[in-house]
């Protein structure tokens, strides 16, 4: 009964539904760094059905934009301002599922704080020379940049994989004459 238990209260982690917990309480309180998501958490109450509605619309606008940057691929600033736009809207779409606060808190973990400021840091980089510097290799490039991030950040989230990609990438790139 107590896998049960536990299971139901993964479950609603995953969906943002709070979960009872006096040791998290007293975690929450001591922690006064994130007051002001914890303020805009408390604001945001949404059922189940209007959190998924909203990551659906928000990952479906993020995924259409990053698509449709594709027709514009000719024209790097039009192409940068897009895709970055859509990655934007679908790195948003998961905080409608977990919350924003856990959602800040995900990406300033530990294990993936790097990978987040790298990632954040492609997006304005893009958008910065697309917009402002409007060089459409520098705005290629920073995309490129963009891409790699984002793709090193996704593999954040599953156990082992970016330690399996470096490995894969070693054993390919390996030169030894």
């Amino acid at each position: 009964m107590d896998k049960m238990n536990q299971a139901l209260e993964k479950m609603k982690m995953l969906v943002g539904m709070d979960v009872e917990d006096d040791e998290g309480a007293a975690v929450q309180q001591q922690d006064s760094s994130f007051a002001f998501v914890d303020d805009f958490n408390r604001n945001c109450t949404l059922t189940t059905k209007q959190r998924l509605y909203g990551f659906a619309i928000c990952l479906a606008s993020g995924v259409a934009c990053t698509l449709l940057s594709m027709l514009v691929f000719l024209n790097p600033v039009k192409f940068g301002i897009t895709f970055s736009f859509g990655n934007l809207l679908a790195l948003g779409s998961t905080a409608f599922l977990i919350g924003p606060k856990r959602q800040v808190t995900m990406m300033l973990d530990p294990v993936r704080i790097y990978a987040t400021a790298i990632y954040i840091a492609s997006i304005i980089i893009a958008l910065f020379c697309a917009l402002y510097v409007r060089n459409k290799l520098l705005t290629l490039l920073a995309i490129l940049l963009e891409f790699g991030a984002l793709i090193w950040y996704s593999l954040s989230y599953i156990p082992f994989a970016r330690s399996m990609v470096s490995k894969v990438m070693v054993a390919c790139f390996d030169t030894e004459f």
